[in-house]
């Protein structure tokens, strides 16, 4: 039985504390705790109530191994990401490690709402922008500010900023109340991930795997990347899953032109 195969043997049909202490148990040789998160049931307010009860136990075991320093994997509206605490630069480099990826190579980081923005970045576009384009597949380039680690892509003035239109990691960066650094869950130059088992590998490596089922977007394109760092100008870096629906947004509802310089 493979590692994936033998984690869902462990239903999580109803995950309490001290559901959650004999699944860690279980799982502790396999150093990643792999927690499932249901759907959402339609068959009446008492399983509605048991469902909210299960995620909150899930956000509470994920945002705990975030606070201790560890890296762990979430579902986003696009593809499977890792996350770490963006504050925090041990964790950071533990991300690095395990990825492997190049460390002149970015992270982009997650906030929870548009507002958190402010605080980590200097917006030159109207809060409508944000709006409009967030929550969803797209990552907005902007200036960084002051706030945020200046170990995170400490290369580089800009950052990339995501507020992914899933409930899971916008809700996880509320509970944690600061920024998480994201990147995509597979071994660099591998290809995206859009189900847990994909990058069965990496599970030894992290605290935590939230597994959200498959992503409904199976394009394995990521989010559209944007710099919209320079004033009414907006440059794709990266067309992603949604460059169409983006640029149309930043063009004919917001007014913006391609730098075609940059």
């Amino acid at each position: 039985m493979s590692l994936y195969g033998f984690v869902r043997t462990l239903s999580l049909s109803h995950v309490y504390p001290h559901n959650l202490a004999r699944i860690e148990a279980m799982c502790k040789e396999l150093k990643a705790t792999v927690l499932r998160l249901l759907p959402q049931a339609s068959n009446g307010p008492l399983s509605q109530i048991g469902d909210k009860q299960d995620r909150l136990q899930i956000l509470k075991s994920t945002a705990k191994a975030l606070k201790d320093g560890n890296v762990v994997a979430v579902p986003t509206d696009t593809i499977y990401g890792l996350a770490c605490l963006a504050q925090n630069s041990a964790a950071i480099e533990k991300l690095y490690n395990i990825k492997g990826r190049n460390v002149n190579k970015p992270l982009a980081i997650c906030v929870g709402e548009v507002q958190d923005i402010y605080k980590y970045c200097k917006v030159v576009v109207k809060e409508e922008l944000l709006n409009d384009l967030f929550p969803g597949p797209v990552t907005l380039v902007l200036e960084r500010s002051a706030t945020l680690n200046s170990d995170l892509n400490p290369f580089t003035k800009l950052v990339g900023v995501r507020i992914p239109d899933h409930p899971f990691i916008r809700r996880l960066c509320q509970m944690c109340n600061e920024p998480l650094a994201l990147t995509s869950a597979n071994v660099s130059n591998q290809a995206s991930t859009v189900a847990v088992h994909e990058f069965e590998e990496l599970w030894p490596s992290l605290a935590v795997v939230v597994d959200g089922g498959p992503i409904a977007d199976q394009s394995r394109l990521g989010s559209t990347v944007v710099d919209l760092s320079v004033p009414d100008k907006y440059r794709i870096i990266r067309t992603g899953c949604a460059c169409l629906a983006t640029v149309d947004v930043l063009e004919n509802k917001c007014g913006l032109s391609k730098d075609y310089f940059s």
